[in-house]
């Protein structure tokens, strides 16, 4: 399978193939704040170290190194990004230094001319959560009342305006209502539809999506046949890739401090480093060394596209960062 088929338009053979301590930074995610405005059941937080937000001169600095080693993919969460006073100017930023796409994820429930200004400023990629595909249950599931039909309108609007993807994370309690929750979604109009069990949750929901739907959406499709096929969406395999080859040119920042990626982060693992001139080196050092099979958030939590990505860079570079037995 090419990377390219996933539907991540940040995953490609020929990243797999260069990646390394002097290429282009293929995707970054700068979390600028903690605050969220939506208290879903399933979120986890910050690690303590992390919370609160990013100050603008912490946040620029980062931006800035990024586009001095190549940044082409970018994206901006949190925590909710809509509520940082800076998210503007830092999408200006990003465009200025050359990112290719710039993304925001979203809970969807900023007013539409927030939206609408931040794609005029470069945004060319929105992702959503919606886990729900009726008010009661989108209301439970945001913890606040009256916030799903300002979700659901905005992302009509948006879906015809830009790329949108929407994330829909489904629990023990909601996993009967996903097959619902994809249908919704598509006939919203979005781009693609990522969906994922809850990591408390962890587990399978019965899916009979239509293949029409499975053909229009690529990232959803091949999570639906990772599913079908009973493949575990988390953790990684005996025979999968020790080093993650993803942090070589991917990193996640919060906090001041640079992560293997945003899962590790959302898993409250501890950072590489502190984020600064130093930061690819430490990066580089960290995947030549790292097992991944020996440390219990990579073994655990390490989704499905990333093991893929890993295991594509062993086949197509495996000169970096020698197997272990």
């Amino acid at each position: 399978m090419k990377l390219e088929d996933i539907g991540f338009y940040t995953l490609t053979d020929e990243r797999a193939a260069t990646a390394g301590a002097e290429s282009p930074l293929h995707r970054c995610e700068l979390l600028v704040t903690d605050a969220c405005n939506f208290n879903c059941p399933y979120c986890r937080g910050m690690r303590s170290d992390c919370k609160g937000a990013l100050a603008p001169h912490a946040a620029w600095a980062t931006v800035d190194l990024w586009c001095s080693w190549g940044l082409r993919n970018v994206r901006f969460s949190g925590g909710e990004p809509t509520l940082y006073a800076g998210i503007g100017s830092l999408v200006q930023q990003a465009r200025r230094g050359g990112a290719r796409r710039i993304a925001i994820s979203t809970n969807g429930s900023a007013p539409f001319s927030l939206y609408r200004e931040l794609l005029r400023l470069g945004v060319n990629d929105i992702s959503v959560s919606l886990d729900a595909c009726c008010a009661d249950a989108g209301d439970k599931m945001a913890g606040r009342h009256g916030a799903w039909n300002r979700v659901v309108e905005n992302i009509k609007q948006l879906s015809a305006m830009t790329y949108v993807t929407v994330g829909v994370v489904f629990t023990e309690e909601t996993k009967e209502t996903i097959n619902d929750v994809i249908l919704f979604a598509h006939n919203l109009g979005v781009a693609d539809i990522r969906i994922i069990s809850s990591a408390q949750f962890d587990g399978h929901a019965s899916l009979d999506t239509p293949q029409y739907i499975l053909d229009a959406h690529p990232i959803l499709k091949y999570r639906v046949t990772n599913y079908r096929q009973h493949r575990p969406v988390r953790g990684i395999g005996p025979n999968d890739s020790h080093r993650c080859h993803l942090a070589l040119d991917d990193m996640a920042v919060a906090g001041g401090y640079h992560f293997p990626c945003i899962i590790y982060l959302r898993e409250h693992g501890n950072p590489i480093g502190r984020m600064g001139p130093a930061t690819r080196a430490e990066r580089t050092g960290w995947v030549a060394t790292h097992d991944t099979h020996t440390d219990p958030i990579c073994q655990k939590n390490c989704l499905d596209v990333c093991v893929d990505y890993n295991n594509r860079a062993r086949q197509l570079n495996p000169s970096f960062g020698r197997e272990v037995a």
